[in-house]
């Protein structure tokens, strides 16, 4: 019997540990914290209003876990390419792949796994949905092998990605997404990424991985900062009066208010060095939590309620 098997054999206890360690480590490589970005599936009908129609909560509900596996399918992707160059950054290096703790094989494996289960769901709510999934995956696949090394490009398809993920919850419930929806994901997306990348540039980020990053300066991404702040803001502002002169109450107008300071208090942290982790920054402020939840009941009183 071979030295490994009677190893086995005789500490079954930690074989199980074994399984248990590597499960954990599959799971980080999967990254749950980026989960929260597919909330975005909620945005198109929720500001439709149709969120209370009987059909459509299951309906998101599956396509936020179909999406879910999705991403972590091409997170696994992407680290499982990136674990040489990750093996040299200070803190990539921890990550379940370029440490070890997952093999290649185990990642291919999970990967192909993930992105049948979520091109499945997505099926099965709505033959459309399943093709915005796949490219969802195209697009990412191809940002992980080419974009990702080209300034401009990098950023417009990380952009795409968060548009993919909102233009999901409108196919999944069969509503049009307007354009101000479009323009207004589209640049509050963009000025997410500069904000990352600018945060990256200044904290020394750049690596093997970030070949675009050394073509951008702080002055250029300022302005692209800014430039998709105007924008974002201008956008959400024509939609919010626009959708004012159908309703009694300015609830509408009123979520101007929040959303142009949460813009201008993430812009401010941006300067201050945070923003490398978007969800981070978002979630341990606690000005951008509540100023997040003085939108959210005013936007909700103006559907649902005005509306």
């Amino acid at each position: 019997m071979p030295a490994a098997e009677a190893v086995e054999l005789l500490d079954p206890e930690g074989v199980h540990r074994g399984a248990r360690a590597t499960a954990w480590a599959l799971l980080r490589a999967c990254r749950p914290k980026q989960w929260v970005k597919n909330l975005l599936v909620l945005a198109a009908p929720g500001a439709a209003g149709i969120l209370t129609r009987p059909e459509v909560p299951g309906r998101l509900a599956v396509t936020f876990i179909a999406f879910c596996a999705l991403s972590s399918c091409t997170y696994l992707l992407n680290d499982l390419h990136d674990r040489h160059e990750d093996r040299l950054h200070p803190r990539r290096r921890d990550r379940p792949i370029a440490s070890g703790a997952v093999s290649p094989a185990l990642a291919v494996g999970a990967a192909v796994a993930l992105a049948a289960g979520g091109l499945g769901l997505a099926l099965m709510v709505r033959p459309w949905l399943a093709g915005v999934g796949l490219a969802y995956l195209l697009l990412t696949g191809s940002y992980t092998l080419w974009w990702r090394s080209v300034a401009v490009a990098d950023m417009a398809s990380i952009s795409c990605g968060f548009i993919l993920r909102a233009l999901a919850g409108g196919v999944a419930t069969d509503i049009t997404v307007s354009r101000w929806f479009l323009l207004v994901t589209s640049f509050g997306a963009l000025f997410l990424v500069a904000g990352k990348r600018y945060a990256e540039l200044r904290t020394g980020g750049s690596s093997p991985t970030r070949a675009s990053l050394n073509q951008y300066s702080e002055r250029y991404l300022r302005f692209v900062i800014g430039l998709s702040a105007t924008i974002t803001t201008t956008a959400y502002c024509l939609w919010a009066f626009q959708r004012s002169h159908q309703a009694r109450l300015s609830w509408y107008e009123l979520t101007v208010i929040p959303f142009v300071l949460w813009l201008l208090r993430y812009a401010l942290l941006i300067e201050q060095g945070g923003g490398e982790a978007p969800e981070e920054t978002v979630f341990s402020d606690r000005f951008l939590l509540t100023v997040s939840a003085a939108w959210a009941a005013l936007f909700i009183s103006g559907v649902y309620v005005a509306g």
